[in-house]
């Protein structure tokens, strides 16, 4: 499935307008290549029936890991030149709670993120997709640790992981096998044919499939008439490899302009809340030699 701009080089070439925001990406994936976060993965996740791995967990996480992150991406984005980036160069002055933020980044929690930006004066759009990435690189360590246990039997429209819609679906093979994407913790799923992973409608005659011309008859859209929700569909020999969901779908945005001028879109949020809790690790290493 692999195109032509799905890496990084090629989307710098075919998109020189997206030179700011394509630096973050590469950021984040190289961050999220690293072993930095595997400690952090909860050891006790066990995957229940249309629960997410990640649901209700509580993690410790190295508060300088997590600071080191936010600002290497703040300043980035504040260096990207255009007016709204710029304003997050107020955000690196040491004050931001780098773990509340982390937090509600796992979370999808927009709310708490325009809150923040108001306090710090920066322009919430921008501040918000550079929090929104904040949590890749754990989430790609908890997906690289729990692959293996994803039963065939999950196929909610969500991720078995973090909870989050899916940014497009597989279909693989000459068994052509149907996966979701997770564009957010890499990982794959199971999914249901004719069914819309938003709003679980199975009639068919309420979905429809849309195939632009200049994508191929290896790319179509598949939307909902119900909800009007829409998911992107490749057909490939075989799925995407690690790390590259985020490029994919980057590189696929056509698919995604062709659906909303048909005024169909992606659903915000995550599929699943996931109700994480976020401490700092030393403090919880502090707390525990107390007691002891």
């Amino acid at each position: 499935m692999m195109t032509a701009g799905t890496d990084l080089s090629g989307l710098k070439r075919q998109r020189p307008e997206w030179a700011p925001w394509l630096a973050l990406v590469e950021e984040v994936l190289r961050e999220a290549g690293t072993s930095e976060w595997d400690g952090a993965v909860p050891a006790d996740a066990s995957l229940r029936p249309t629960i997410p791995l990640l649901a209700g967990a509580s993690l410790t996480v190295q508060t300088r890991a997590v600071r080191g992150l936010l600002n290497r991406l703040l300043r980035t984005a504040s260096l990207g030149g255009t007016p709204k980036m710029t304003t997050l160069a107020s955000a690196l002055d040491g004050e931001l709670d780098v773990l509340t933020l982390f937090e509600a980044s796992l979370c999808q929690d927009t709310d708490r993120i325009k809150e923040a930006a108001a306090r710090r004066g920066v322009d919430a759009e921008a501040f918000q997709g550079v929090i929104a990435l904040a949590a890749v690189p754990l989430l790609h360590a908890c997906s690289r640790r729990w692959a293996s246990s994803i039963p065939e039997s999950w196929v909610e429209g969500y991720c078995s992981v973090c909870g989050s819609w899916p940014v497009f679906a597989e279909v693989r093979g000459i068994e052509r096998s149907r996966y979701f994407r997770c564009g957010r913790c890499d990982g794959a799923w199971h999914a249901r044919p004719l069914q819309c992973p938003y709003c679980a409608m199975g009639d068919h005659h309420a979905l429809v499939s849309l195939v632009p011309e200049t994508t191929g008859s290896q790319a179509l859209i598949e939307a909902c008439t119900r909800c009007f929700g829409y998911v992107k569909v490749f057909t490939t020999l075989q799925g995407c490899p690690p790390g590259t969901v985020m490029l994919e779908d980057l590189s696929s945005v056509a698919l995604d302009i062709a659906a909303m001028e048909q005024g169909y879109f992606r659903p915000s949020g995550a599929g699943y809340p996931l109700g994480v809790t976020v401490t700092d690790k030393a403090a919880s290493r502090r707390f525990f030699a107390w007691n002891a």
